[in-house]
């Protein structure tokens, strides 16, 4: 697939041959990455919905060489950046520095482009810096442009962001605010391997073999399948459900559980619903089917409402998360009867 995707075939036919792409994508990161299939598909939903992911996990999960091995697949500029409590924001977007002319000795400046100006943005340890330099990421992840310098730049497309954070080691972390969590499509958690993953993982990595990662997609290729998930069609009963599902996140509703607004302060936006219909179409697509059902609703629900939804002091005491409290209105068949009447 080095030439455009769908140059010259029609929206049917470019559903069939994305299956077949996804099902290559997922052969070569095979070559690398042991496991962590259903960590690949919801990153392959995330940047073909044109959205970007939160990735946490302990440290030793192979999260970095997961994104630069995504990247690889994929043709795209890869980008790391290391957030460390020193870190500025022009550490981020750039700086500018004075050059001189040799020719005439007059001096100017030039702004040197930051690791932001990737496809493919690795924020690593995101909450370990402070939210200035946390807030860098914001207008470059919501409108795909940075500010620096007095001008605006436009990044290169396609362009996703995604952040780690460590569950452990929490002391000096500067936790990210609720306007920035919203800017991310998924919350995703990697666990650890399995007993067999591991003996694999133990068997490979010790052993000197480097494969080759072939190139499935390019950046044409993703930008054209982005706008295909845009264009997929989507019921209007998919649709009422996951509107339906995330506004029983919000205690002000009336359709809200008990349980819900005792534990919740604040739900889930809009924004929920949106990247429950476009995650939906697009792992409609990925999976080879022209149009979402409700199971793709949920399928994505976890990631998509965990991190959106506060929960209360009641909810602390009692020790329940988010987490719980969205795998228990998923376990409600009401909210299917209501989308449908």
């Amino acid at each position: 697939m080095s030439e455009n995707l769908l140059s010259s075939i029609d929206d049917v036919e470019a559903v069939a041959r994305l299956k077949q792409a996804r099902d290559r994508i997922a052969a070569e990161l095979a070559k690398i990455i042991v496991g962590q299939s259903a960590i690949v598909d919801r990153l392959l939903i995330a940047l073909l919905s044109r959205g970007h992911s939160l990735l946490i996990g302990v440290p030793g999960l192979a999260k970095t060489l997961l994104v630069n091995s995504l990247a690889r697949v994929l043709d795209l500029k890869f980008s790391r950046i290391q957030f460390t409590p020193d870190l500025m924001p022009s550490d981020i977007t750039g700086t500018e520095i004075i050059e001189e002319d040799v020719s005439t000795g007059k001096k100017h400046f030039r702004f040197i482009h930051g690791p932001i100006f990737g496809q493919i943005i690795l924020a690593d340890e995101i909450n370990r810096t402070p939210p200035k330099t946390q807030a860098a990421l914001l207008q470059a992840m919501q409108e795909h442009e940075v500010t620096a310098a007095g001008q605006t730049f436009t990044l290169e497309e396609p362009f996703f962001v995604l952040a780690t954070q460590n569950p452990i080691e929490q002391e000096g972390t500067y936790p990210l605010p609720e306007a920035q969590l919203d800017r991310f499509m998924f919350d995703l958690h990697i666990d650890y391997p399995t007993v067999e993953e591991e003996n694999e993982i133990v068997r490979t990595t010790t052993a000197d073999l480097q494969p080759d990662l072939e190139v499935v997609l390019t950046a044409a290729d993703i930008i054209e399948l982005q706008s295909l998930a845009r264009r997929v069609p989507v019921s209007d009963h998919v649709v009422s459900y996951a509107v339906q599902l995330a506004r029983r996140t919000r205690p002000v509703e009336e359709t809200t559980p008990d349980y819900v607004k005792r534990w919740v302060t604040w739900g889930a936006g809009p924004r929920a619903s949106q990247y429950l219909i476009i995650g939906a179409k697009t792992r409609a697509i990925l999976d080879g089917r022209p149009t979402p059902e409700i199971e793709d609703v949920r399928a994505i629900a976890e990631p998509v409402l965990r991190h959106r939804m506060v929960t209360s002091f009641s909810a602390a005491a009692e020790g329940v998360s988010s987490l719980e409290i969205v795998r228990r209105l998923l376990e409600e068949e009401d909210i299917g009867v209501k989308a449908t009447a």
